[in-house]
């Protein structure tokens, strides 16, 4: 990048590689590219004071701050578990649709039902269901061990990959109990329960699965 003068700005520079690296949620990384900028833009001002031209004011601002290979995996560890906590705050927040998703597939009585297809595809889904339920409930304890206890305590080392995986499978059992939902809607009288039942589950499929890509990519990246 160049500067006002049209001259390489060592500062943007930097700030450019950096977040070229970076991965996380974006208000949480804009923030930290933010506080970094303006701690580079101090130093190179303290040296201008001193008499040093911008340039090489700036220059030596970056160098003492440490190279990007230096600086980027402590700031990523940091965005990981922002991360993490993102993903960990989604898939608790659907958990209400998803307990809600398992009573309407498990009390749907089926009474017009003279298949089976209908009574397997249920079953499927209340499977389904119950584990994405588990996995939110996992998600919750994360949120916690990642909050107020995250003062007191270090972050498990491997708790955003968990996190990542927790998501994942809320995600995918989710996308698989939607369809088998929307077969047993189709097939029976006692439809409208279960079509809502499969609505809820698309819901919570797609807020959830963008969520999870995210934190399984910032876990690769922290913790190869």
């Amino acid at each position: 990048m160049t500067g006002a003068g049209g001259q390489a700005d060592p500062v943007a520079d930097y700030e450019a590689a950096l977040t070229a690296v970076l991965h996380g949620p974006g208000g949480a990384k804009a923030r930290m590219i933010e506080e970094l900028r303006d701690g580079l833009a101090d130093t190179a001002e303290a040296h201008v004071g001193a008499g040093m031209p911008y340039g090489q004011a700036a220059l030596t601002a970056v160098r003492e701050f440490g190279t990007v290979e230096e600086i980027a995996p402590a700031c990523q560890r940091e965005l990981t578990i922002a991360q993490a906590r993102h993903t960990a705050r989604v898939v608790t927040l659907t958990a209400p649709f998803l307990i809600a998703c398992w009573y309407l597939a498990r009390t749907s009585g089926l009474q017009g039902a003279t298949w089976q297809l209908p009574r397997t595809a249920q079953s499927v889904a209340v499977c389904l269901a119950g584990a994405a339920i588990v996995a939110a409930l996992l998600a919750a304890v994360a949120l916690a061990a990642t909050g107020v206890l995250a003062r007191r305590l270090p972050v498990p080392h491997r708790l955003p990959s968990v996190v990542a995986w927790a998501g994942t499978t809320t995600s995918v059992a989710m996308a698989v109990a939607t369809p088998a939902l929307a077969v047993a809607a189709a097939l029976t009288a006692d439809w409208p329960l279960l079509a809502l039942a499969g609505a809820l589950s698309a819901a919570s499929h797609a807020v959830v699965a963008s969520s999870a890509r995210a934190s399984r990519r910032c876990a690769r990246l922290t913790f190869v």
